[in-house]
């Protein structure tokens, strides 16, 4: 504000000597500056009565404007929101540069840990929080970060919702993580919601609300347990492949998009027995095939699960992106 308005004297004292002493526009604007820091330059030819009396309302006007210019600048300055600000419309431009991204609504105990798998990943994620200290963690961190109440439209547009590949509420309330799924489905009808449920109850409300997928962090914490005192190798493979710096096999997902040259095929001209890549399912319609055939023609929207080594994984997601 402060500095629109010396922008609006500075503009307007231009105008008026431009006026009224026919002074090239830009002797016009040395002589403003130099009447409203009162330094004093000289002007280009001696001024008329009329341009006098301007200069005494520049002056009188212009030097107020420019003080308490200077006086907000040095109190943004000491306070530190002059740094913030910056760092607000940093942030601002580096999301609005986001697609396919991930939002993740809530950096708490559940949250930070998303984050941090998100960056083992490399998958592009914004955290929204209006928490003070919990941003500050994920600034500390080097996350990028939007402050705001997620389950405004605002905040959610600030973390480019309608461009973003999925949401993850993840705070502690289950009322806020049912007012974040309705507000991000009305935005973005299209995006993949994965929702946190700490009680039972509450389930079902996120469903309506339009959660793609329910998570209870003390359901799952209780059946890791229970499968790890009964099946604890084969709890450890699944981990071993599901780590993004595993280095010998790994476990993907694709999914045939609208229009996909690969709508038709079969899955053995995309992954033959004898390739480097196992499709173990291929969710259809809701309802997952496990170990489907090599005669099996793909669909609109099928979801393939994958496993194989990195490179036969890449050497899929290729294939499936440029239809070869």
């Amino acid at each position: 504000m402060a500095l629109t308005l010396l922008a609006a004297v500075i503009l307007i004292g231009t105008v008026g000597y431009v006026e009224i002493e026919h002074w090239p526009w830009f002797d016009a604007f040395y002589v403003t500056i130099t009447t409203i820091t009162t330094i004093g330059g000289g002007e280009p030819t001696p001024m008329t009565t009329g341009g006098k009396m301007w200069t005494v309302a520049v002056v009188a006007v212009g030097f107020g404007v420019f003080t308490y210019t200077l006086l907000r600048l040095f109190t943004y300055a000491l306070e530190g929101r002059l740094g913030n600000v910056v760092l607000e419309r940093r942030t601002r431009r580096r999301v609005g540069k986001m697609i396919e991204h991930f939002i993740l609504c809530g950096f708490g105990r559940v949250g930070s840990e998303i984050a941090h798998l998100f960056t083992k990943e490399g998958v592009p994620f914004v955290i929204v929080d209006i928490n003070a200290d919990s941003l500050r963690r994920a600034a500390a961190a080097g996350f990028t970060t939007v402050n705001g109440d997620a389950a405004e439209a605002e905040t959610l547009r600030a973390a480019g919702v309608e461009r973003a590949r999925g949401l993850l509420a993840a705070m502690d309330g289950d009322e806020a993580n049912i007012y974040v799924t309705l507000s991000a489905r009305v935005l973005n009808p299209n995006l993949f919601i994965i929702a946190r449920a700490n009680r039972r109850d509450a389930e079902a409300k996120l469903r309506l609300a339009g959660a793609s997928r329910i998570i209870s962090p003390y359901q799952i914490g209780g059946r890791r347990m229970a499968s790890l005192a009964t099946r604890p190798t084969a709890v450890e493979f699944v981990d071993t492949v599901l780590l993004a710096n595993n280095s010998e096999l790994i476990l993907e997902d694709f999914v045939i998009a609208s229009g996909s040259p690969w709508i038709g095929r079969p899955l053995s001209a995309l992954a033959p027995d004898s390739g480097g890549v196992i499709v173990l399912a291929i969710k259809r319609s809701g309802e997952m095939h496990f170990r489907p055939s090599l005669a099996t023609q793909f669909a609109e929207r099928d979801e393939i699960v994958a496993a194989g080594a990195p490179e036969g994984i890449r050497t899929l997601d290729q294939r499936l992106r440029s239809g070869e």
